[in-house]
């Protein structure tokens, strides 16, 4: 049944909700790895990618600013899970590479939130699961086009979404 009554502000405030409950399960569960939240999305993103990612790419797939992941990576690289290797289409983005144990923190992580996966899959099912990822993705999709046409200006820096 579709409820005509929810708005796109409705949808909002619940990706609001459920990221903040995504935040405080994803630190439970992958604190036994010894990871954080954004440790284990950094990770992930570089584990799911076919290649290695310049830290603007993994910020830009995550919607997440540059200097925020870049402050991730570093505390990665100081704990051995990822490497910074020499990028050949520009000098100065080095591109991220997991190290063997940064694959191992990650499988462990993974590990740590199957049970969550498996009762959020069981609660709303395949189908359910497929039509809220192809609705986030295509508001992802609106709001990337809506801000591309917005002069630079407009928009709020890193500096200012940290304030």
């Amino acid at each position: 049944m579709v409820n005509d009554d929810v708005s796109v502000r409705d949808l909002a405030l619940a990706v609001f909700e459920t990221n903040g409950r995504l935040v405080d399960a994803g630190n439970a569960l992958v604190r036994p790895a010894g990871l954080t939240t954004a440790w284990w999305q950094v990770l992930g993103a570089l584990g799911y990618s076919s290649h290695p990612l310049p830290v603007a790419h993994i910020a830009r797939n995550m919607g997440l600013t540059r200097q925020a992941v870049q402050r991730v990576v570093d505390l990665l690289v100081d704990h051995g899970l990822v490497e910074q290797r020499p990028n050949p289409h520009h000098q100065r983005a080095k591109l991220i590479v997991l190290t063997p144990e940064g694959r191992a923190a990650l499988t462990k992580a993974e590990q740590a939130v199957a049970p969550l996966d498996q009762a959020i899959l069981d609660r709303i099912g395949p189908e359910r699961l497929a039509i809220a990822v192809t609705a986030l993705r295509a508001m992802n999709a609106a709001m990337a086009d809506y801000f591309a046409d917005i002069p630079p200006s407009f928009v709020a820096t890193d500096e200012e979404d940290l304030a």
